[in-house]
């Protein structure tokens, strides 16, 4: 239960960072 929690866990944190980049990208653009 632990393993598959933290596997969620790090694909969250992949997408947010992700679409903070995507975000960020189009600002400066």
């Amino acid at each position: 239960m632990s393993h598959v929690g933290g596997f969620y866990t790090s694909i969250g944190v992949i997408l947010v960072l992700f679409i903070l980049l995507v975000i960020v990208s189009r600002g400066f653009v």
